[in-house]
């Protein structure tokens, strides 16, 4: 006997085909834009949110974690790996899936992959952060590191912040290659370099976005001049860096949550004391952003829970009306709620 679920027992599934038909359904630069919002709104109700650290789990070859948060009336996580080694095998670096649940009754509202959306929130929080904290009129950026965020970076610096030209670097010319050929057509004048100093010939903007777990320096002292925006998003976890000890030195610093910046980002290279502002200060007006033309501001960025929440509601309210999404039967709901046992022996009767 097959019992039919109810709609008590559906959730909605957003799979990654589902996930890149929305993106086409909205367009790319209009959902940056609309996914800036969505964080920007919850960053300014940042007090409101449960906020703790990441929960990670290492290994020699990456990190599983998870990421939760609620603002009181809605839940959400995120499962998130981060596996360098993967490309070599035919592998996404990182892989994401997460979820939104109703606190009233713990009920899961919305189950979605997020390693398209996750692509998407990291570049839109970026271009939100530069909206504040980059040079006025900065219409250039150099883009070190080609792999799979480059082009949503890039993507969402135009829709945000009018970006007009990007200049490419990656150690592999294959990646930088890679890059180019998906921005052509899109409204950028798409430079490749051949050295991280060619890149950064007349940039305002600096983003790095490396994935080799380790520290590395990816922007020496000598290379940063004053008065640029940098956006630092590679180093992530313990153990792994991209920016000289100097450059952080002579940088006004923004984060996303202390408490886990100091731990995966690039002022684990600092003393626990080492000064920075919180972003969703800035937005809400409580603390400066950037003070004055000659300033190098770094938004030393590791990702956070409150802008995959951000995220997910932008995607829960977009699918609404759509047949952008699945009914998944996946919470049990029998007829008396303290039955579970007779639901189970039911759907074997022939």
């Amino acid at each position: 006997m097959t019992l039919a679920p109810s709609h008590k027992a559906l959730v909605p599934f957003v799979s990654v085909d589902n996930m890149m038909k929305l993106v086409h359904h909205i367009g790319i630069e209009p959902m940056l834009r609309g996914l800036a919002d969505y964080i920007e709104a919850d960053f300014r109700r940042w007090e409101l949110f449960d906020k703790t650290p990441r929960i990670a789990s290492h290994s020699e070859e990456g990190v599983i974690e998870l990421m939760p948060t609620s603002d009181g009336e809605v839940y959400g996580f995120k499962y998130v790996n981060g596996h360098p080694k993967n490309t070599r095998e035919g592998l996404q670096t990182v892989t994401a899936f997460g979820l939104l649940a109703n606190v009233g009754n713990g009920y899961p509202v919305l189950l979605s992959e997020m390693t398209v959306l996750t692509a998407l929130r990291t570049a839109a929080t970026s271009a939100m952060v530069a909206k504040y904290l980059a040079p006025k009129g900065a219409h250039t950026m150099a883009m070190i590191g080609n792999g799979a965020q480059s082009e949503f970076q890039t993507l969402a610096m135009k829709a945000i912040c009018g970006l007009k030209s990007v200049r490419l670097y990656d150690i592999d010319p294959a990646a930088t290659a890679k890059a180019a050929r998906n921005l052509r057509g899109l409204g950028l004048e798409v430079v490749s370099c051949s050295t991280p100093e060619e890149s950064m010939e007349g940039a305002q903007i600096i983003t790095t976005c490396t994935a080799d777990k380790q520290y590395a320096t990816i922007l020496t002292d000598n290379m940063v001049g004053a008065g640029v925006h940098i956006n630092a998003i590679g180093g992530d976890c313990p153990g792994k860096t991209e920016l000289a000890t100097g450059v952080l030195q002579r940088s006004t610093i923004f984060v996303e949550y202390p408490e886990q910046t100091r731990i995966e980002g690039e002022i684990q290279q600092l003393s626990p004391d080492h000064p920075v502002t919180e972003m969703w200060q800035v937005i809400n007006g409580t603390a400066k952003g950037r003070s004055h033309a000659d300033e190098i501001t770094l938004f030393d960025s590791v990702g956070f829970a409150i802008e995959d929440f951000s995220a997910l509601r932008y995607v829960r309210d977009h699918i609404a009306g759509t047949d952008l999404f699945l009914d998944l039967d996946l919470l049990a709901d029998p007829d008396d709620p303290r039955d579970l046992f007779g639901m189970l022996q039911r759907a074997s009767t022939p």
